[in-house]
């Protein structure tokens, strides 16, 4: 049995890492998503912009004249005794704004009328300059020289570094880095237990419809060939974080302290914490390592539901009915991940963090705000035991369904053969 299972799980795995596809998807994926974190700055930068030219009829007139032009909106001052049916129609103006004559003391009496959708970025600077103008104004009631320069001069502008001190020694933290650090990591999980998940099922049901499992299964067992099945594909998926951590890890050893340094200890407070947490290797080796915990547990599990699946339908089209009853806890896991996110150590995200459906995906999310190892521990023992009795339940499914063409089982079909001695 031994002789078996190795020769399977070395077939699955050596099939897929040897194309082209798997080579080309493991070295250029770090770089595509840098890339599609950086795709929104670079497009604005390309795409330039137009001006537009937006006739503005006050009649407070005093707000108009504060207006500030960017290189995307020119405010043309208009005649107030000009009709706003006509100026609608004009072909001159991209927009038109209406200030109401008691727009000072009811800033809501302003209306725009645009001939397309205008963006967000142009609706926040216009909203920004009609604020700025009304607030000079009502400064100016006050009749107090200076008065503008003296409430910025006691603006405070107020910077906290946050320090952990339940660790071994104080530690500084950031919320923000921690919350979007959380979210990629769930979702670099999510893509590999979804992906490589599916990638079991749909290789068994191609095997079942060329008759290849008939032949299989008349030397080696059925369970031994679904375990085989799963764990050479699973260990596709670990080279592959393996890699990755191993490309991220020597960035953050060489790639970070340059960057640092380049910015100098005069730089923006909240980049050079960032550049400090990921240039810390140690941590984002830690990082992948339970990365890879999760994700071997995960995908054992899921995986073994997606092997049941599989081998119950003769198509992808039927499968795709079923598998709903893994992809369901999967996406639950990231909705739970999103809201435990916000408040990492509540009675929610510690349920939710050792419930082995969701805990692959919480305990991303949760990771980097540095919870009690205890918790990690007893997830991932928790999620273990899962995917054992997953991988025993779903082989009793495996080795009937494998022998059943022709008609699409219902769960209490999936059901019955789980009871079959």
């Amino acid at each position: 049995m031994k002789s078996n299972l190795y020769l399977i799980i070395r077939r699955e795995y050596l099939e897929r890492v040897r194309r082209k596809s798997f080579i080309i998807t493991t070295i250029l994926m770090p770089i595509l998503m840098l890339g599609l974190m950086a795709a929104p700055a670079l497009a604005m930068i390309l795409a330039g912009t137009e001006s537009k030219s937006i006739a503005v009829v006050d009649y407070t007139e005093g707000i108009a004249p504060m207006l500030q032009n960017n290189d995307e909106l020119v405010f043309r001052a208009v005649d107030k005794h000009i009709a706003i049916d006509s100026l609608k129609k004009s072909e001159n103006y991209d927009a038109v704004i209406v200030i109401g004559e008691d727009a000072v003391d009811n800033p809501t009496n302003i209306q725009m009328y645009t001939h397309s959708a205008p963006s967000m970025m142009t609706e926040s600077y216009i909203r920004d300059q009609m604020r700025y103008a009304i607030r000079e104004i009502r400064i100016q009631r006050y009749d107090i020289d200076n008065l503008d320069q003296i409430l910025a001069e006691i603006e405070p502008n107020v910077g906290m570094t946050t320090y952990r001190l339940d660790t071994e020694k104080e530690e500084e933290t950031s919320s923000a880095l921690s919350y979007f650090l959380g979210l990629a990591m769930m979702m670099t999980l999510y893509m590999f237990i979804l992906i490589y998940g599916q990638m079991v099922m749909t290789s068994i049901i191609e095997e079942k419809n060329n008759r290849v499992l008939e032949v299989v299964v008349s030397s080696v067992k059925p369970r031994t060939l679904m375990l085989g099945k799963i764990v050479g594909i699973g260990l596709v998926a670990v080279t592959q974080i393996v890699i990755w951590g191993i490309l991220i890890g020597a960035a953050s050893f060489w790639g970070m302290p340059a960057l640092a340094s380049s910015v100098g200890t005069d730089g923006d407070a909240d980049l050079l914490a960032m550049i400090a947490q990921f240039g810390d290797t140690g941590r984002i080796l830690v990082y992948f390592g339970y990365i890879l915990l999760f994700m071997i547990g995960g995908y054992m599990l899921y995986s073994s539901v997606y092997a049941a699946i599989g081998s119950a339908v003769d198509n992808v089209q039927d499968a795709s009915q079923l598998s709903s009853i893994a992809t369901v806890p999967i996406i639950l896991g990231i909705v739970f991940s999103m809201v435990v996110a916000q408040d990492p150590t509540s009675n929610l995200a510690f349920w939710l963090g050792i419930i082995p459906l969701t805990s692959p995906m919480v305990m991303m999310a949760r990771l980097p705000y540095g919870i009690p190892g205890w918790e990690i521990w007893l997830s991932i023992a928790l999620l273990v035991v899962a995917f054992i009795f997953m991988v025993w339940l779903s082989a009793k499914i495996y080795r009937v369904g494998i022998f059943m063409y022709g008609k699409k089982p219902s769960l209490k079909d999936l059901a019955r053969w789980a009871t079959y001695k």
